[in-house]
């Protein structure tokens, strides 16, 4: 079965595929005046010029509307941009609107959603604005913003009674004592350790020291002293960092030989 289609097909409007368009950087600080600014009202005027034999000339001057846009104790922005033009050059780009209707009870058709190619992208322009004091001053405040720690120390007149720092909290104390009561190994006798160990190389021939230290929960250091004095530590292959009982400890069943009975 296959899984349901989350997607439904929808006709792309491409009566203005043909369009050129432009696509266009700002700054932060426009940008952000823009969102702020209703949608009827004029936010700025686009001035192409182009003198003979030279290349076009574009710049942005932003309205007074828009400039008006701060809040309180927010630093001017500058009012007049250049925008610095590109090609499109080894890319096709576009641009695409989506069109979600409101749902109007009285409609006699009802509106549907609609997908609609608005251009092609032909030029891409970086707004930039001129080293004027207006932008010194904007650029100043916004680097004294980003040297401001965001952190700060705050001096307590008085005694605070709750939400006080503690150097731990009980629930990450818990899990420590946890975590060290089960992993702290004691030392059994040298006997016992060893009657574990050969109770191991009884099921197997070869094991690591991980392996060992979990079936004997003894210390690493000592339980390789032990390891040292009844086995051998292979350094080659095939069972290279793995120790297994010296000769003299070894005593293995041997298999059982088939009996050859005569009838």
């Amino acid at each position: 079965m296959s899984a349901p289609n989350l997607h439904a097909d929808r006709d792309l409007d491409l009566s203005n595929s043909g369009r050129g368009v432009w696509l266009v950087k700002v700054p932060k600080y426009i940008s952000n005046r823009w969102e702020k600014a209703p949608g009827n009202i004029e936010v700025g005027k686009l001035k192409i010029s182009k003198a003979t034999g030279q290349k076009a000339q574009v710049s942005l001057s932003l309205s007074e509307s828009v400039l008006c846009l701060k809040e309180p104790g927010e630093q001017n922005i500058p009012k007049d941009h250049r925008l610095d033009v590109s090609m499109v050059t080894k890319q096709t780009l576009g641009v695409f609107s989506h069109y979600c209707p409101t749902n109007n009870p009285d409609a006699i058709v009802p509106e549907s959603e609609k997908l609609c190619l608005e251009g092609k992208i032909v030029q891409k322009l970086e707004c930039r604005p001129y080293a004027d004091n207006c932008y010194m001053k904007l650029k100043l405040e916004s680097i004294r913003k980003a040297s401001v720690p965001s952190r700060q120390l705050k001096q307590l007149d008085k005694v605070v009674t709750n939400f006080k720092p503690v150097s731990d909290h009980k629930h990450n104390i818990e899990y420590e004592e946890k975590k060290k009561a089960e992993g702290k190994k004691a030392r059994d006798d040298k006997e016992v350790v060893l009657e574990m160990i050969f109770a191991a190389f009884e099921k197997h021939q070869y094991y690591n020291i991980k392996d060992l230290v979990t079936k004997t929960r003894q210390p690493v250091v000592y339980l390789k002293e032990i390891l040292k004095e009844v086995c051998n530590y292979n350094l080659k292959n095939p069972h290279k960092n793995m120790w297994e009982l010296k000769p003299e400890y070894r005593h293995y069943k041997e298999p059982e030989q088939p009996s050859n009975s005569s009838e």
